[in-house]
């Protein structure tokens, strides 16, 4: 297949990480690993891009850009990755209309509450406009599909269980006996967390998690906590984290996503709260390194773990719950390693993306095949 490719909340390559750019990225690199021809059709980000209109004059040259790509290129189908109402494709329905292509979405969002929102109503509407147009729309969220239900038939809806490429997490015996030492571990069991530092639910979360692990140290109880990420509430996460675990707590900095598996690699559980957590990337990544999981019972963090078999799930903000699933975890090694087991294989059974994109794969080709037979 020839297809043009198309992100408009975050273009590929963009300098900011995010799950979203993660599975954008995957998009196109399997697409891209399976033959067929990709291209990018526009960097146009339109974020918000209807509430500016001096950004307006954008849009229409991004449009004519890609018109002339879409004109050389004569592609059978475009593909439009994560639509909703902050950032509706304003590109793809009428460049599709304009050369007769099929029009599909990957992760397209569906929020009627927007509607009534003065900030979010131009979007909403742009949007239901896209995800009206398009000939099907995949989701790899089940409350995504069910909210798509209300808008679609279930002919033009189809679900994609969300997954990584297992094969980049694995287990390394070196890098753990490598990353212990570099963190000067004692033979401790090692709590790992790894969240961007925003001013906003990743930060709130990792310090609702410190301030909660800091009642199982006044309990006397044995661990270390180490914490991937950066970002600009790096400083009011160390001085939190020295006022609750003087002494237990390191800091990473950023890793690159290639290397995670050594992070991965070094930990006894994986613990991050996920507060209203979209699908949560890391959860995947550290089971698929053999890591049991902690995590809040919300969002789409269900889905990607195997309550009690490869997670322990708590109410969210329910400390005394979430406290006593680490402390358990940290005391019961036979236990974590039991867990741990479980959550690689169930990675790779219900979580590899090399067979869950071929169900996707397999719907393209099916609407850009009739597509051909009809020009």
């Amino acid at each position: 297949m020839r297809i043009c490719f198309y992100a408009p909340f975050k273009p590929l390559g963009h300098p900011n990480p995010s799950g979203d750019l993660i599975i954008a990225t995957g998009l196109h690199d399997f697409l891209s690993s399976r033959g067929h021809e990709v291209l990018i059709a526009s960097r146009l980000r339109s974020r918000w891009i209807f509430l500016h209109p001096w950004r307006f004059p954008r849009i229409i040259l991004a449009y004519l850009s890609a018109a002339r790509q879409v004109r050389r290129f004569a592609p059978d189908i475009w593909l439009s990755y994560h639509c909703y109402y902050k950032a509706p494709d304003l590109l793809g329905p009428a460049l599709c209309r304009k050369f007769r292509l099929p029009y599909c979405i990957f992760q397209g969002i569906y929020s009627t509450k927007q509607r009534r929102s003065i900030k979010g109503m131009a979007g909403f509407y742009l949007n239901r406009h896209s995800l009206l147009q398009a000939v099907r729309v995949f989701s790899n969220r089940k409350i995504d599909h069910t909210n798509l239900a209300r808008l679609l038939p279930a002919s033009r809806l189809s679900y994609i269980r969300p997954g990584i490429f297992p094969e980049s997490f694995c287990f390394s015996k070196a890098a753990r006996k490598e990353m212990r030492k570099n963190w000067q571990l004692q033979g401790e069991p090692v709590i790992l967390s790894a969240a961007m530092f925003r001013p906003d639910v990743k930060t709130q979360g990792l310090c609702w998690m410190i301030t909660s692990l800091a009642r199982l140290a006044q309990q006397g109880i044995a661990f270390r906590l180490v914490i991937a990420g950066d970002g600009s509430e790096r400083k009011a996460l160390l001085a939190l984290a020295e006022k609750m675990l003087p002494g237990r707590v390191h800091f990473t900095g950023k890793i690159e996503r290639k290397e995670m598996y050594r992070f991965y690699s070094a930990g006894d559980l994986f613990v991050f709260p996920g507060i209203r957590e979209s699908l949560g990337m890391v959860y995947l990544e550290a089971q698929s390194c053999g890591l049991p999981v902690v995590a809040f019972d919300n969002g789409g963090i269900p889905e990607v773990v195997a309550r009690d078999t490869t997670a322990l799930l708590t109410t969210p903000f329910d400390e005394d719950k979430f406290c006593l699933a680490v402390k358990e975890l940290l005391q019961d090694e036979e236990q974590r390693t039991r867990m741990g087991r479980a959550a690689a294989d169930h990675v790779r059974n219900r979580h590899d993306l090399h067979k869950n994109y071929l169900h996707f794969e397999q719907i393209l080709s099916q609407h850009a095949e009739s597509h051909t037979r009809t020009q």
